[in-house]
């Protein structure tokens, strides 16, 4: 464990030096809600947990928190507490990443990004961006886009990609960079290929569905709830891929980007299903801190999404897989 601290200015000329280990500790009673839980993840004894949370208020001159019947109930200095551990633990961590690539002479960018987004556009888009500067490092992970604020936040990610999210940190912009459509598709012999199905029948149909489904942002979302899917129909499989593999086999429905199936659908392995009153047109952005926050890279990633060549390389569809990055793309799939 790193043995620096963080000074804190108080009254009379006081200083307090809290540790990192002392903020993961509080950090992780914030996320788990209790003394026993934050000590079995953190690897300790909650006598340990319980020492470094004294510490924490004697230094700080603040409980913190209490216990009650319904949880802990934490002081507005415990909030505030909250906020900035998981700041202040996000940025040792970049820092201590940052410095030791950089002492390689090598940057490095986060990428966080929505399923749909991180298995159909993302490969062809790193892959082109991370080509351009031989010196910088990316790293992409999948993440519910209810994530994205909070990840940003603590500087757990650079930069976020996926549909629009509600409610963001005043300190974050959004930039959508790309529409696109889902279209349903079917088995060419599937009873659904040949006609234009009521609400009632797509309900009452098997979907073969991609992890976005599982979420509760974004386009396909929003096509399952107006449907009104019900649970038992769905079937979510570990890539959206998989889904459209199994209804080429005429097991049911699947969901895909329209660029991602156009071929299937030119060649006969898959056909279109359509309904007027389901919703197709979906937008894809890139989520970031302003000012100075702003990670340099993730600005570069940004300003390059807009470009004709980075959409060209997001529209190549289902014949660019992870498995053709450059060595430079490091894929971690986040369940």
């Amino acid at each position: 464990m790193s043995r620096w601290g963080i000074v804190l200015g108080q009254p009379r000329g006081k200083k307090s030096a809290l540790t990192p280990t002392q903020l993961r500790a509080f950090a992780a009673i914030v996320r788990f809600g209790s003394v026993r839980k934050a000590a079995a993840d953190l690897g300790v004894s909650e006598a340990a947990v319980s020492a470094h949370v004294g510490q924490l208020r004697k230094e700080l001159g603040d409980r913190l928190f209490t216990p009650t019947a319904a949880g802990l109930a934490f002081t507005p200095g415990g909030l505030r507490l909250a906020s900035r551990s998981a700041e202040l633990l996000g940025l040792q961590d970049r820092t201590i990443l940052e410095v030791s690539r950089a002492g390689s002479g090598r940057r490095f960018l986060r990428v966080a990004a929505s399923s749909l987004f991180a298995e159909h556009s993302a490969p062809g888009l790193l892959e082109l961006f991370a080509g351009r500067a031989k010196d910088l490092d990316v790293e992409l992970s999948v993440y519910n886009p209810r994530e994205f604020s909070s990840l940003l936040v603590t500087r757990a990610v650079d930069v976020a990609i996926g549909p629009p999210v509600p409610d963001c940190d005043e300190s974050l912009v959004y930039q959508p960079f790309l529409k696109f459509e889902v279209v349903m598709v079917v088995a060419p012999d599937h009873a659904l290929s040949s006609v234009t199905p009521t609400l009632g029948q797509l309900r009452d149909a098997t979907w073969l569905l991609g992890p976005s489904a599982a979420g509760s942002i974004g386009l396909i979302p929003g096509i399952l709830r107006r449907i009104q899917v019900p649970e038992q129909h769905e079937q979510i499989f570990q890539s959206h891929a998989a889904a459209l593999e199994e209804a080429k086999r005429g097991k049911g429905v699947a969901l895909a980007p329209s660029f991602a199936v156009g071929r299937d659908i030119a060649h006969g392995d898959l056909a279109r299903v359509t309904q007027p009153a389901i919703p197709t047109g979906g937008t894809w952005g890139a989520l970031s801190l302003t000012g100075a926050g702003a990670h340099p890279a993730a600005a570069e990633l940004t300003r390059f999404v807009t470009t004709p060549r980075a959409t060209q390389a997001m529209l190549r569809g289902a014949g660019v897989t992870a498995g053709r990055f450059r060595p430079s793309v490091h894929v971690t799939l986040w369940s």
